[in-house]
C-alpha cells in the first residue's frame, strides 16, 4: 500500500486529510479511486490504515480503518554526523541511511573536505529532504528522518558527544574494533534500562579526519572505532556503520 507522512493537524475526528503534493500523487499520479487503501503515517510512530472517500480539488479525504505502532524502527536513536563529501554522493548517502535507520543526518566541515556548502543552501537543504521523505516511504519508516543544516566540524563534535554512544569512525591507529565496542555496549545499556538510546557516527570526508580533529574528538569522548581491515569509502561507511549497529543492537 502507499505510505504518506502527514502532521497530527491533519488527523481529525478518524479522518485523515492529505494536502499539496501528497494529494495530487493519489489522485493524479498513482489514479487511486475511492476505495482503496493507503497507509498514513503521523511522525510520531504512529501508523493509519485508511480507505480513500474524498477527491476534493485540493485534497483527499480518507477514513481511518485502524491504528497501530510502527515496528520498523530501531529501539535506538541513531544521528549521522556526515563529512562533506564530493559530488552527488551525499544523495546516496542520504537514502541508504535512511534506509538502514538513521534518525537524523547533519552534515559538516572538516580541515579536508574538498567540498564546500555553496549556493543556496536553503535549496540544497530542501532537496535532501525530499531525498529523506522518499527513502522513508520507500523503506516502510515510521518517521521521516531529519535532515539538518551544515555545521562546522567543531559543532558537530559538540553535538556528537551528548550521545549515549559516540563513534568516531578512523582508520588510523588506536581504534577500538566496531564490533567488540558494540558488544559490549549492548550489555551495558541493557544493564542500565536505556529506553531508546542516542547513537551517534562522525564519518569523515574522502580525506579523511586531520589529527587535530582526532584529538578534539577524544578530548569531547568520542570513541575512536575502526571499519575492519579494508579501508571504506566515506558514501560506504554511514551504510556500514549502521548495519552493524542494525546486527547488534536490533536484530
Amino acid at each position: 500500500m502507499p505510505r504518506f507522512f502527514v502532521t497530527k493537524d491533519q488527523i481529525e475526528d478518524g479522518k485523515v486529510t492529505l494536502l499539496g503534493d501528497d494529494a495530487h500523487h493519489v489522485s493524479r499520479s498513482l489514479r487511486m479511486a475511492a476505495g482503496e487503501q493507503i497507509i498514513v503515517c503521523d511522525m510520531q510512530k504512529n501508523e493509519y490504515v485508511c480507505v480513500l472517500e474524498d477527491f476534493l480539488p485540493d485534497r483527499v479525504v480518507s477514513r481511518i480503518l485502524s491504528t497501530s505502532k510502527s515496528d520498523t524502527e530501531p529501539p535506538y536513536r541513531a544521528e549521522l554526523y556526515q563529512a562533506l563529501p564530493k559530488g552527488d554522493k551525499l544523495d546516496s548517502i542520504i537514502q541508504k541511511a535512511v534506509e538502514c535507520g538513521v534518525c537524523s543526518i547533519t552534515t559538516f566541515n572538516s580541515e579536508r573536505c574538498i567540498a564546500k556548502e555553496k549556493g543556496d543552501e536553503e535549496k540544497k537543504l530542501s532537496r535532501r529532504q525530499r531525498i529523506a521523505l522518499e527513502a522513508a516511504k520507500q523503506s516502510g519508516r515510521g518517521i521521516i528522518p531529519d535532515v539538518k543544516p551544515t555545521v562546522s566540524f567543531k559543532e558537530a563534535i559538540e553535538r556528537a558527544s551528548k550521545a549515549d554512544i559516540a563513534l568516531f569512525c578512523y582508520e588510523g591507529d588506536g581504534t577500538v574494533s566496531l564490533k567488540s565496542f558494540l558488544s559490549e555496549k549492548r550489555e551495558e545499556l541493557s544493564l542500565k534500562g536505556l529506553d531508546n538510546p542516542t547513537v551517534s557516527i562522525l564519518i569523515g570526508s574522502e580525506g579523511g579526519f586531520s589529527l587535530s580533529e582526532v584529538e578534539l574528538a577524544k578530548e569531547k569522548g568520542l570513541i575512536p572505532v575502526g571499519l575492519g581491515k579494508r579501508i571504506l569509502r566515506t558514501e560506504t561507511a554511514s551504510g556500514f556503520v549502521l548495519a552493524s549497529l542494525c546486527y547488534e543492537l536490533e536484530l
